[in-house]
């Protein structure tokens, strides 16, 4: 959450800029929320290669069996996905109420 909160007051002057042309509250709520989640999701990807990649060679090197559960891996992005959108939501939120006024003095 940290991480896209200091998103949101970096661009601050983005947001009031794309307020003032047009862009409705929900524009805004979902360009961050769609960021969280994308951010999140590629995490997941890094996560799952890391482990993947880790698990197949001590598999090699220590002959053990591996056993990859696809089940598992949707629930592990499914789970990066959920975390994207819960802590993506509040500073998606705030981005999206900001005054676009105050947004463009912003410095």
């Amino acid at each position: 959450m940290n991480i896209m909160l200091v998103s949101v007051t970096e661009r601050t002057k983005e947001i009031g800029l794309r307020m003032a042309v047009g862009a409705r509250r929900s524009d805004i709520l979902s360009q961050f929320l769609i960021e969280a989640v994308t951010l999140c999701l590629t995490g997941g990807l890094i996560g799952l290669a890391i482990g993947g990649g880790a698990a197949l060679a001590l598999s090699l090197w220590g002959a053990w069996p591996i056993a990859l559960s696809p089940s598992l891996v949707l629930i592990a992005m499914a789970s990066a996905g959920l975390v994207g959108v819960f802590f993506g939501y509040y500073p998606a939120r705030r981005a999206s109420l900001m005054n676009p006024i105050d947004a463009l003095r912003y410095e």
